[in-house]
């Protein structure tokens, strides 16, 4: 059993520095860039047609006219006339979707994951040395 608590121990130690090392920085990181991303705006869009093109026209939020054209295959199944739901990045009004853009942030949950072990690894260490 000596020989099982060793290698267990230096396993935890090596996890636990390795976590704690690479995850504590990437939450920073990953935090910071967080806070550096531009917002995204919900907006409604009214769908037009012009010269076989069809549009979407809205408003940013200084009132800043905006609109872009598409061919039928990309905007198909918007009927002119109707208003759709836009979201748009305040930063780049030029970046816009039809759906909700996905709040990712890949470092962050890198250095989430990597902390938590290095924490749990910390404990089993601890928990190790107490049996």
């Amino acid at each position: 059993m000596p020989e099982t608590a060793d290698v267990m121990g230096s396993i935890l130690d090596v996890l636990s520095w390795a976590g704690l090392a690479a995850g504590l920085p990437l939450v920073l990181i990953g935090r910071i860039i967080g806070r550096r991303r531009c917002v995204w705006i919900s907006t409604t869009a009214e769908v037009f047609e012009a010269g076989g093109f069809t549009g979407l026209r809205w408003s940013d939020r200084e009132g800043s006219p905006r609109q872009s054209l598409h061919t039928a295959e990309q905007t198909r199944g918007l009927e002119p006339g109707t208003e759709v739901a836009l979201h748009y990045d305040a930063c780049h009004p030029g970046k816009w979707g039809l759906e909700e853009p996905r709040k990712e942030n890949p470092v962050l949950i890198l250095g989430w994951t990597l902390s938590a072990v290095g924490i749990a690894s910390t404990l089993g260490g601890f928990i190790l040395m107490l049996l």
